[in-house]
């Protein structure tokens, strides 16, 4: 018997185990995309954070010495 007949014969002789999905397959990707746009909405919340302190950022630059920041 052939190394292919052997592999054939194992592959059809097995038993076939399903695994049902708790819901549809599309509602994974459903799923992921409204995680990623949550994340994406927080990540986007703290936009211009910096700019909403600039006192602070200048006054830490006074009193250390920073010449980096304006």
């Amino acid at each position: 018997m052939s190394l292919l007949a052997t592999i054939t014969a194992a592959a059809e002789g097995g038993h076939h185990i399903v695994n049902e999905l708790p819901f549809p397959a599309p509602l994974f990707g459903a799923i992921a995309l409204t995680v990623f746009v949550a994340l994406a909405a927080v990540t986007f919340s703290f936009r211009d954070v910096a700019n909403r302190h600039a006192e602070k950022a200048e006054a830490y630059a006074r009193e250390h010495g920073d010449a980096q920041h304006h």
